[in-house]
């Protein structure tokens, strides 16, 4: 998939969960691409960790937002958006990559507390997030993008994958929904990707007699989430991508 090098210049642009794995690459394929990214995340260190990595490019300085999603008042999502417009006016895009696994176990084992967790990060917060981010997306110069992060488990249910199933199908409709209301009445394009299997922390909790080395690294798979992010991409609206080949 081309996409023009420095595509991204001058944009800004947004990526939750930046601390680690699929979030931190992508963070960096979108510097690299000239956009001034928002580190968001819950923990700063690990944030700081990426900023560091973007510094020590020379990249466009990019900003780090400490910033938990599992909050159930709405309040600090608005202050969120609001502390973005007063520093940088608009956003180009918003990349939702932040998630958590919780249990592997059946529905009838699965534990309350950590079912209303899992929701609470990987839906709701991304709900109120971009309930709130949208005014800064249709303030764009010209185009604007946002991508969910799917998975094969949230298109076909799967035992045991409890509650992390059940938001990702949960996402699959946030994004559809957003996409129609969006459609032919504004600059924004509103997309999912399924990243596949990757070598992250989760995928190690998910899978954890899986050697990593068969398991294919974040940066093989960001020519999908720079195109989506890019210009290059517009036309593209309401669909659910794959970044790898299916087996």
């Amino acid at each position: 998939m081309e996409t023009a090098p420095n595509s991204l210049t001058g944009r800004i642009i947004l990526v939750t969960g930046a601390g680690y794995g699929i979030g931190r690459t992508a963070a960096l394929t979108y510097a690299r691409a000239g956009a001034t990214v928002l580190l968001l995340g819950r923990t700063q260190e690990a944030l700081n960790d990426t900023y560091d990595l973007i510094e020590a490019e020379n990249l466009p300085q990019a900003a780090v937002l400490p910033f938990d999603l599992e909050q159930h008042d709405e309040e600090p999502f608005r202050q969120l958006a609001e502390l973005i417009e007063e520093n940088f006016g608009h956003l180009d895009g918003v990349l939702l990559n932040a998630g958590v696994l919780g249990q592997r176990t059946t529905l009838e084992n699965y534990d309350w507390n950590t079912w209303q967790k899992v929701m609470q990060i990987n839906v709701n917060g991304q709900f109120a997030l971009m309930k709130h981010l949208l005014p800064l997306l249709r303030n764009a110069s010209n185009d604007a993008s946002v991508i969910f992060t799917s998975s094969s488990v949230g298109r076909e249910g799967r035992a045991y994958w409890g509650a992390y199933s059940v938001s990702k199908f949960a996402t699959e409709g946030l994004m559809q929904v957003m996409a129609q209301e969006l459609e032919n009445t504004s600059n924004i394009r509103v997309n999912c990707i399924n990243p596949g299997g990757t070598r992250t922390s989760m995928r190690a909790a998910a899978y954890p007699a899986e050697h990593p080395s068969n398991v294919p690294e974040a940066d093989t798979i960001m020519a999908l989430y720079l195109h989506l992010m890019s210009p290059a991409s517009i036309g593209t609206h309401g669909q659910t991508l794959d970044a790898q080949p299916k087996k």
